[in-house]
Formats: C-alpha cells, structure tokens, sequence
C-alpha cells in the first residue's frame, strides 16, 4: 500500500528551487516582477495561494509556463480540500449507470 505524500504548495517549489538557489529574496523577485513584496512573501512562506496574475509573472521571469504554476496550485488545493471534506465526500453516494 502507498503512503501519500503530502500535498506541495507552489511556494515550497518557488522558494526551494528558485529563490533560495538563486540567492534572491521575495522582495528582490517582487521587484522584478512589479507585484507587492508581500505578495511574493506570502506565497513564498505557503500563506497565500497563486493567482492567475502571479503565475504569468512567475512563468515569464522564469522562463516556464503560468500552467506550471497553476496546475501546482491546483493540485494542492485538491489535495488539501480532499482531506478536509472526507467525511462528507464519503457520504455521498456514487450514482449507478446500467
């Protein structure tokens, strides 16, 4: 049987792979990609979810695509939601196709 692994923040994935690699602080990206340095933190420190209007500045700076950032940020969201609302996803029936 597998163990799930945790779900992963896109903030995880921009701090640990981007920032820190790089030596750059939120601020200094929220500089280059003309957003509030808070904005930058937040997600940084899996405060705050990605945005459309971030993963477009994400994926233009780093030269990768929003979908990256997104499809991050949406698998976390599933995942965490998932957890969240078990015992009620549980207690609706699946509908039966003859």
């Amino acid at each position: 049987m597998r163990t799930a692994l945790p779900p992963v923040h896109p903030g995880e994935i921009l701090r640990e792979e981007y920032l820190i690699p790089l030596g750059m602080s939120a601020g200094a990206l929220a500089k280059q990609l003309h957003v509030p340095r808070t904005r930058i933190e937040r997600i940084a420190t899996e405060q705050t979810a990605a945005t459309t209007d971030t993963a477009l500045r994400l994926a233009k700076f780093f030269r990768t695509t929003p979908e990256f950032w997104l499809n991050m940020q949406a698998s976390y969201d599933l995942k965490t939601q998932a957890t969240a609302l078990k015992a009620e996803l549980d207690a609706i029936p699946e509908i039966e196709f003859t």
